[in-house]
């Protein structure tokens, strides 16, 4: 079974930055594809980055945009998220997910996310 852990949440101010980072192991993380969401309270999660099994290939949410990296080490088995210039609509937890794929572009659907993390909390303040 693979496990997805998320690390490096936490406050700040609108206009500071986080990485976020996730750590998978369990599996061979080249073999998937992988997505970073964020869900806020009684909001659903929704998508925010996505990268291909070989990171060739990323989509953002049009939300952040030209504020927010995504990239992977599959070497470390480690999935990032580099966070700048944040906003309090950027509050949430933040989840990473994995999508087992012979594919070689992103995903976007949760549904077709096998396995998740448990998440990191995300708090940007005014």
């Amino acid at each position: 079974q693979v496990q997805l852990v998320e690390s490096g949440g936490g406050l700040v101010q609108a206009g500071g930055s986080l990485t976020l980072s996730c750590e998978a192991s369990g599996y061979t993380f080249s073999n998937y594809a992988m997505g970073w969401f964020r869900q806020a309270p009684e909001q659903e999660r929704e998508p925010v980055a996505a990268i291909s099994r070989t990171d060739d290939i990323t989509y953002y949410a049009q939300s952040v945009q030209g504020r927010f990296t995504i990239s992977r080490d599959n070497a470390k088995n480690t999935l990032y998220l580099q966070m700048n210039n944040l906003k309090p609509e950027d509050t949430a937890v933040y989840y990473c997910a994995a999508h087992w794929t012979l594919g070689l572009g992103i995903t976007w659907t949760p549904a077709k996310y096998d396995d998740w993390g448990q998440g990191t909390q995300v708090t940007v303040s005014h």
